[in-house]
């Protein structure tokens, strides 16, 4: 079935087999999880997935990271009814910033900048990426709410993966993603038994 046509379902995590397996090769991700982001139902359930663990939680703002943290990320301010904070990476934002580097999932060294006037000491932040990987990235996004006295009220994407940095992450602050715990080998291989019924030009067939 393709994307018009796919049905939802009560199982748990159930887009996640929308997700579009890599086919170009080396230097680019191993999938791409905002294939699910075009069905309607899959973005919803997504969301509520995300949101669930920390419905609880005093969260003052939502944070999301550049650049596919932000669909998400302003998705989950817009259900929670908070305000939305980019994080960005630097050189794009030309107010007073700061910054914290750090390595991404590909072993690139870059620079991540936030605005200095959105966090006040004590504020509690959700903080959202599409995917961690390697933890890199979100790890530099706690650093940089840390620095200005915010708290992290928690992490949240699509999947934290149990990598040395993914599991730091889940031992030092409260999470959430949406990966059943039966699929997590499969994302921690970088392959879905999900891609064995893709085709790259038609989708799920």
């Amino acid at each position: 079935m393709d994307l018009r046509h796919a049905v939802a379902s009560q199982e748990q995590g159930w887009y996640l087999k929308l997700m579009a397996p890599n086919v170009k090769g080396p230097g680019y991700a191993w999938l791409d999880p905002s294939r699910l982001y075009c069905h309607p139902q899959a973005l919803q359930d997504c969301i509520e997935d995300l949101v669930q663990p920390f419905q609880d939680e005093a969260i003052d703002l939502v944070a999301g990271i550049d650049a596919m943290g932000f669909i998400l990320g302003a998705a989950i301010a817009n259900f929670l009814q908070k305000g939305f904070l980019a994080i960005r990476k630097a050189g794009h934002l030309c107010v007073e910033t700061v910054s914290q580097p750090y390595r991404d999932y590909s072993a690139r060294d870059k620079l991540m900048e936030m605005r200095t006037d959105a966090i006040v000491p004590g504020l509690r932040v959700l903080l959202v990426d599409q995917w961690v990987e390697t933890g890199g990235t979100m790890r530099a996004a706690v650093q940089l709410v840390e620095k200005q006295g915010g708290v992290v009220a928690g992490v949240a994407a699509i999947c934290i993966e149990d990598s040395e940095g993914g599991s730091w992450l889940k031992k030092h602050y409260k999470w959430a993603h949406c990966v059943p715990p039966h699929l997590m080998p499969q994302f921690n291989a970088h392959y879905l038994d999900s891609f064995q019924a893709f085709d790259a030009k038609r989708g799920l067939q």
